[in-house]
């Protein structure tokens, strides 16, 4: 395994983002469209949070009693913002970071994701996911 391997090796570039305005009905359908848990949030291309599936769920009860997408939908962007429920200023590790430091950003167990960017800019996300796959190419 090479310690240094830049994490722009693994990371992910065409991140789904969310725009810190957008309803939270627009978060849950791009997490159902692209199969994705985790969605940084931008103001143009600056990193301002980042949205959690889990977070959704936090807040979406009626997930847990079948209830119709519209109506769950309509409730959440009725009742709160997605900036009240995303994470503000979340970890987030340089692009010439690297996969070791990902991995130590994870290891700490509160979350699955790291945004990367570029100053304040985002440029890449890599998930848990990612680093077990680098992991499994190492044997």
């Amino acid at each position: 395994m090479k310690r240094n391997d830049p994490i722009s090796h693994i990371m992910s570039r065409n991140v789904v983002t969310a725009h810190h305005g957008d309803p939270i009905s627009k978060v849950r359908a791009l997490v159902r469209q692209h199969g994705v848990h985790h969605i940084p949030v931008v103001s143009g291309d600056q990193l301002v949070g980042i949205i959690t599936w889990s977070d959704i769920l936090r807040v979406s009860f009626g997930d847990a009693f079948h209830t119709d997408e519209r109506t769950v939908d309509a409730t959440l962007d009725h009742t709160l913002s997605l900036e009240q429920i995303m994470q503000k200023n979340p970890v987030t590790l340089a692009e010439t970071g690297t996969v070791r430091e990902a991995a130590e950003i994870l290891a700490g167990g509160s979350f699955h994701s790291v945004p990367i960017v570029s100053g304040s800019k985002l440029v890449g996300i890599v998930t848990s996911t990612d680093i077990i796959k680098y992991l499994l190419d190492q044997f």
